[in-house]
């Protein structure tokens, strides 16, 4: 048995790393190398990848943002140059997080790391990907609006826009403004979230209809689909 593995990666010489190490590890097989992250959306539309070696600085889409889009996730090790990630990734469930330039001894523990989650999930029969649940949190998200915390239902978001070092939080047609980032925000969520844009995530329950690149919702207000999120939404609205 080895992992059917895929390269996630804009550098070559990081695509020629991993292959030679892959080489020497007999449960690793690199199936796949792409060079953008848009690149891949097509590529697991139409193979079944178990690992994932993903960098995250990227052009168009960067490496979390990408990973955010896909609704069923392979495992996920991260290969970057940059240690301010490392949280955020792991926020997002990674197996390991790679910093370059990484030695053989590293990468084979990151990848035996890998494995033993893939048995694990297999000796318990449940599914690899790693499928968003339902909140934990009765409902509520607290956010921080000028020196006040407030608690808004999760169902009462219309959705979510990033600015900056800020997020607008949408509701009834308003917003409140809190210093967080939009990735904080999304294992807190339902079900019924989605990422459509690297600056917006919408809650479907709100959505009056799609009108070419835009989400109209039933009050009128418009939040556009990001290019690089086309394919994901039409998969999710059977488009």
């Amino acid at each position: 048995m080895s992992l059917r593995c895929l390269v996630i990666d804009d550098e070559p010489l990081a695509h020629g790393v991993i292959t030679e190490y892959a080489k020497d590890i007999p449960f690793i097989s690199i199936t796949g190398h792409c060079y953008r992250a848009t690149e891949a959306l097509d590529f697991l539309s139409k193979q079944q990848i178990d690992l994932i070696f993903l960098d995250i600085r990227m052009p168009k889409l960067n490496g979390l943002d990408f990973l955010r889009t896909l609704q069923h996730k392979p495992l996920v090790i991260i290969t970057s140059a940059y240690e301010e990630y490392a949280l955020e990734s792991f926020d997002l469930a990674v197996c390991d997080y790679l910093l370059k330039p990484f030695r053989f001894d590293r990468f084979l523990k990151a990848v035996n790391r890998a494995l033993e989650f893939y048995n694990l999930k297999k000796q318990t029969g449940i599914p690899i990907q790693v499928e968003k649940t339902e909140p934990k949190n009765n409902g509520q998200v607290s956010i921080k609006v000028d020196k006040k915390y407030i608690l808004i239902k999760i169902d009462e978001i219309q959705y979510l826009e990033s600015l900056g070092n800020y997020v607008k939080v949408w509701k009834d047609g308003i917003f409140l403004l809190t210093p967080r980032t939009l990735g904080s925000f999304e294992d807190q969520l339902s079900i019924d979230f989605i990422r459509i844009h690297k600056s917006f995530i919408l809650n479907k329950k709100y959505v009056d209809y799609l009108e070419g690149n835009t989400f109209v919702l039933k009050n009128g207000q418009q939040v556009p689909i990001g290019k690089n999120f086309k394919s994901m939404i039409k998969q999710l609205f059977d488009i």
